[in-house]
């Protein structure tokens, strides 16, 4: 350990070094940079908004998302969960917000229905901390599982350019400056030198961008277009207006909010090992849905854990919540300096693709290390993991399969992440709570282990133990088998 390095009880709370914490907050921001960036684009674009009135959205986003990262990893009484979760615009409600956009709303609708849905949210939060029971590793191991294989898809899209319409969508030049990205990263993991490999993302984001430097694929021209410091401005874009319909479907992106946040909350707490319970899930929700509700008086949305920056804990192994904070005060800045915003945009999304593909393949794997933990043997765990994994990749794998069903259940299950916390958590109500299948389980139950019986165990004196298949006494004697005549 760093001598610099403060040794505490829980993981959460080590303090690193200035420069080491700063490094590693940086590079918590380059991986949800185009994340947080992506809903005010769409919004702005969607609400007929103009090149300079988007980056006033955007640069609100960053502010909002930066000030409630640190209210999540600092906390004050009641607000925020102390671990290492990043908060920024959660795109569960970019296509509800869209729909208000252009059924006559606009923008100012959109605000309001975030205001009024969020503070009905910070209500329900305590209650709904309560869940927490009902998630056991059969349930917390399929969301963690699921948030890593949804992301990749995200992942996929970077790498291919980003911009599904750009004329180098997917062409080889993107692919192979991903896949160069890629290969940085799994070199610099193996470095033997800790400041190095923990820091492997952000060192192969430099030099994926100065490899497509040379490559022409950066382009720094638009850096020093906008203002250098700009303040957000309260209602910059008109005062809220609350309408009932507006504010309905709203409600449900918030309930959806906080599904994804609860499981990104237990997500974390199982990588890095700490203790997480209901009272401090509900603290977490009461900052989620706190920073929602200030959100839209400068111009931002509704606010939630990203799932990407879970990834990058349980790659790094970095579990200091106050390098998250460090990362929240970029964010500050970043909104405070629209420059800086602009200078990190311009990290070719290939870059970030390649490094992505292994951000979120490293959620995927902590969610099968947790599901390695579940007892399978006759019980119907096998088939609750099947059934709600195979529920959550539907829309992932099939994106227009709910356009037909009402927008209520489109919201709720169009998300793989709540479709699997929904599958999930039902699932281990009715076979492990309600009724349960029996001692035998089912005939798709997994097949039990081998078993010793009792009375084997019970020949066993003080000292004995298994050696290698031999069986010796506390001496170290070999203890002869007595082999019945067949």
């Amino acid at each position: 350990m760093n001598q610099n390095t403060v040794a505490v009880d829980r993981p959460e709370d080590e303090r690193l070094p200035f420069g080491a914490t700063l490094a590693y907050g940086l590079q918590h921001v380059l991986t949800m940079y185009g994340g947080i960036i992506a809903p005010p684009l769409i919004i702005g674009s969607m609400a007929g908004l103009n090149g300079a009135e988007i980056g006033v959205l955007i640069t609100a986003c960053l502010f909002m998302g930066g000030l409630a990262t640190i209210l999540q990893t600092l906390g004050v009484p009641f607000f925020g969960s102390q671990l290492p979760l990043v908060q920024g615009v959660s795109f569960a409600g970019v296509a509800t917000m869209g729909a208000i956009v252009t059924s006559g709303g606009g923008l100012p609708a959109v605000l309001g229905s975030v205001i009024a849905a969020s503070l009905i949210g910070l209500l329900v939060a305590p209650v709904f901390a309560k869940i927490i029971r009902f998630f056991p590793p059969v349930v917390t191991g399929v969301v963690i599982t699921t948030i890593g294989l949804t992301l990749l898809p995200v992942a996929a899209g970077w790498a291919m350019g980003g911009v599904s319409d750009a004329p180098d969508f997917g062409s080889q030049q993107n692919l192979l400056l991903a896949a160069l990205t890629l290969v940085v990263v799994l070199v610099l993991s193996k470095v033997p030198i800790g400041a190095i490999s923990r820091l492997a993302i952000l060192l192969a984001m430099v030099i994926g961008t100065i490899i497509a430097a040379y490559m022409g694929m950066v382009d720094f021209g638009g850096v020093l277009d906008g203002p250098i410091f700009a303040i957000p401005t309260p209602f910059a874009f008109g005062m809220p207006t609350f309408e009932i319909a507006a504010i309905i479907s709203m409600l449900i992106v918030v309930l959806v909010t906080l599904t994804e946040t609860t499981a990104d909350i237990i997500a974390v707490g199982d990588i890095i090992g700490t203790k997480v319970d209901s009272k401090r899930i509900a603290a977490g929700l009461r900052a989620d849905m706190l920073s929602s509700a200030v959100s839209p008086v400068f111009g931002s949305f509704t606010q939630s854990a990203f799932a990407q920056n879970v990834g990058l804990v349980a790659i790094t192994g970095v579990e200091s919540r106050f390098v998250v904070t460090a990362g929240g005060a970029v964010l500050v800045v970043l909104g405070l300096l629209p420059v800086l915003g602009r200078v990190v945009a311009a990290v070719p999304t290939p870059v970030l693709g390649g490094a992505g593909i292994v951000l979120f393949g490293s959620v995927a794997a902590s969610g099968i290390r947790t599901l390695s933990k579940v007892d399978y043997r006759g019980n119907m765990n096998l088939i609750i993991v099947a059934a709600s994994i195979g529920i959550a990749m539907l829309p992932i794998a099939a994106p227009t399969i709910y356009d037909q069903m009402p927008a209520w259940f489109n919201t709720i299950f169009h998300s793989g992440i709540s479709s699997a916390a929904v599958a999930a958590i039902i699932l281990n109500l009715l076979f492990n709570h309600l009724g349960g299948a029996g001692k035998d389980g089912s005939a798709l139950a997994a097949a039990p282990t081998r078993s010793i019986p009792i009375a084997y165990l019970e020949a066993f004196e003080d000292g004995d133990s298994v050696i290698d298949g031999r069986i010796v006494d506390r001496d170290g004697r070999e203890v002869p088998l007595d082999h019945p005549a067949r």
